[in-house]
């Protein structure tokens, strides 16, 4: 029994060794297959991170085209302005796109490469390609809104030129017209000249060396005693005779004058500083207007064309002579003859 015993002990000894070296072996099959997978798990993941940022910086990419564009649609304030950002822009975006072709076909060909490892990144592959076809088509749309733009500013440029030359053109007329204009105003005003110097010769021969009837400048004055009472606007009697002479000497520069000058003859009303204040006459403005009225009136009953007479009042605001003597305030009161151009 104790040789049973012995031998039972030996018999069971022998299992063991066994036993431990199929544990063993087992453990080193489990590490290698855990090594294979993480191994395979790290390359995976590597693949799968470049495909990610590839994919950023295409979205990236294809957003900065899409504002772009956004911003080309929506107006430039500049025409200028606007094709010179859009040319920097293109030529950032073709430089881009370049880039970007070139990853892809890099990326393309890991891709054909690591298919057989990877086979599920092929749809996102495509996705991208699909992505960078829309950006393409997106970069040769722009291309062809700046081209149209370059189109526009040169039809643009052309229209300023050709305005620009008939401005200059137009310029050139007016400044001859001007000239000559200004030859035939200087010819009309000495003729005028000639006719006043005349008209005035004719009425100082007419109205006699009269102290109250005299020419100061190219006006003919009466004071306005000789035509008017104090306070009056009513031609008197004296005038009456005065104003028939005028009249006449009219009548005779009428048929003398050519026809192409306008001329006028101005009478005008001023009276001295002292006020009035009547019904009739509220102030030394309605007198003074009244009274030329009245001397317009007399001359045209007398056959003058109302064409060729004005009226004005002035009040006391043109004195010709600025002291308060009696001498200044008669000098003050008169009926002045401009023989004008209207």
């Amino acid at each position: 029994m104790a040789l049973s015993r012995s031998r039972r002990r030996g018999f069971a000894a022998d299992y063991w060794p066994g036993f431990v070296d199929a544990m063993a072996t087992l453990l080193l099959v489990v590490t290698f297959l855990l090594s294979l997978f993480m191994l395979a798990q790290y390359f995976i993941t590597q693949e799968a991170s470049g495909k990610d940022n590839v994919l950023r910086r295409l979205n990236v990419q294809i957003a900065q085209l899409t504002e772009l564009l956004a911003l080309e649609q929506s107006g430039k304030k500049s025409v200028d302005d606007g094709l010179s950002a859009l040319s920097a822009t293109l030529a950032a975006s073709e430089a881009e796109n370049t880039r970007l072709r070139g990853l892809l076909e890099t990326q393309n060909d890991k891709s054909e490469k690591d298919r057989a490892r990877a086979t599920s990144f092929g749809e996102n592959l495509d996705e991208q390609k699909s992505i960078s076809a829309d950006a393409l088509a997106r970069v040769e749309l722009l291309n062809q809104q700046i081209a149209a733009l370059r189109r526009q500013l040169g039809a643009l440029e052309q229209a300023l030129e050709a305005s620009e030359k008939r401005d200059q053109e137009s310029q050139t007329r007016i400044a001859d017209l001007g000239k000559r204009l200004n030859v035939a105003l200087a010819k009309r005003v000495q003729e005028l000249a000639r006719f006043r110097s005349e008209f005035f010769g004719r009425l100082r021969e007419v109205l006699g060396q009269r102290q109250d009837i005299r020419i100061v400048g190219d006006r003919f004055v009466f004071q306005a005693e000789v035509l008017f009472a104090s306070g009056s606007a009513e031609v008197n009697e004296i005038g009456r005779a005065q104003l028939d002479k005028l009249a006449a000497a009219l009548g005779q520069l009428e048929g003398t004058i050519p026809g192409e000058i306008n001329w006028v003859l101005r009478i005008d009303g001023h009276t001295d500083i002292n006020p009035i204040a009547t019904e009739q006459f509220p102030s030394n403005w309605e007198l003074s207007s009244a009274r030329a009225l009245s001397v317009v009136q007399y001359l045209i009953a007398r056959g003058v064309s109302p064409k060729r007479l004005v009226a004005a009042g002035f009040g006391e605001f043109q004195p010709l002579d600025k002291t308060d003597s009696a001498a200044a305030l008669r000098r003050n009161r008169r009926i002045e003859l401009k023989l004008t151009e209207r």
